[in-house]
């Protein structure tokens, strides 16, 4: 007999122009009314500005606020001990490696984390990992789904382009994390929630109703990404996002490749294992088209003699995740697209 499941899904969401104003408002709702604040460093003050109005304005206690420097795993710990008695909620506030965090010192102390991304870069805002760096490499460490999503659009919407391209880049990965995890399942038995794999191809689609940045396009990119996250939360795994594209990423980071924004590699890696797949290739580079995607990448290119060898070490990164990088030998058929293919031409120099 199956045993029905219970899934960890965030409690409190609201994808809207001016939703960070309304931050303590939510929070009131839920009972929080001492808070900790943890935050990117660098953002601009009226950013944290407004949150603090916010609670303020509610009456809810800010006990401390504190600027995450790194992703780091001793960070995340050091915040944690550091968390003031009586802290009721942890907000972060920022990009990825401020959520990360956040997320994170609030799983250490067992506390609501309130996740308010100020862009879209990749899905981690609303995920049940933290990407940390331990003993000098990153890690997705298990963490809990936020009980909060604040996506304020207009927030999002002016963050710099290149955030929007990554969080692009980093959605289209589903496309191929899922048919990767298809391939685990007939090659090795893996197990493939159904629920899951279907949320994480429907987050894409519904995108691509609407891939231009303005606020709509926003709203629908930031509901894709999130509900990824959730796909994640529901099979356990990060199957429905990462497959063979987040490999090679992976790979280039170890290997000291000059450092560039997490979804802009995963989508180029997309596009190229979805050649090896024979799967969505043409979907994808449409998407990179309309969006502007391979307009960036070719103004500032990746080198190819690195991609050759981060695909050569990408499937020894972890060798029981199977793969289409896992079926055979790709070498070959990745030096001939990085030379041959006329959208990977463009982005690729010696």
């Amino acid at each position: 007999m199956t045993i029905p499941r219970q899934v960890a899904i965030p409690t409190l969401v609201r994808v809207k122009p001016g939703a960070i104003d309304r931050l303590g408002i939510y929070a009131g709702r839920h009972g929080f009314r001492r808070v900790v604040l943890l935050q990117s460093e660098g953002l601009p003050e009226t950013l944290p500005q407004r949150v603090r109005n916010a609670l303020e304005t509610e009456g809810i206690e800010l006990l401390a606020t504190h600027n995450v420097t790194s992703a780091s795993f001793e960070e995340a710990v050091s915040l944690f001990q550091n968390l003031p008695a009586g802290t009721e909620a942890v907000i972060g506030l920022g990009g990825g490696k401020a959520l990360d965090v956040a997320k994170y010192a609030g799983f250490l102390a067992r506390l609501p984390f309130v996740s308010v991304p100020g862009s879209l870069s990749n899905d981690g805002f609303c995920s049940p990992q933290s990407s940390l760096t331990l003993n000098g490499r990153r890690r997705s460490l298990p963490a809990v789904m936020p009980f909060g999503v604040v996506l304020d659009t207009a927030v999002c919407l002016a963050a710099p382009e290149s955030l929007w391209l990554s969080g692009v880049g980093d959605l289209a990965a589903k496309f191929t994390a899922v048919t990767d995890w298809k391939l685990a399942f007939h090659a090795r038995g893996t197990p493939v929630d159904d629920f899951a794999a279907l949320l994480s191809d429907a987050s894409v689609f519904q995108f691509l109703a609407h891939p231009v940045r303005d606020l709509e396009g926003i709203r629908l990119l930031g509901t894709a990404l999130m509900l990824n996250g959730i796909a994640m939360g529901i099979c356990g795994s990060s199957r429905p996002a990462s497959g063979s594209e987040h490999l090679i990423s992976h790979a280039l980071d170890e290997a000291g490749a000059r450092p560039r924004l997490h979804g802009l590699q995963v989508g180029v890696a997309t596009y190229l294992v979805s050649h090896l797949q024979g799967r969505h290739t043409e979907l994808i580079g449409g998407l990179f088209d309309t969006t502007g995607f391979w307009r960036a990448i070719e103004a500032d290119p990746f080198v190819r003699s690195e991609w050759l060898a981060a695909a050569r070490r990408a499937p020894r990164l972890k060798p029981d995740f199977h793969t289409v990088l896992s079926e055979r030998d790709c070498l070959p058929e990745v030096a001939r697209l990085l030379s041959e293919d006329s959208q990977l031409r463009r982005v690729f120099i010696d």
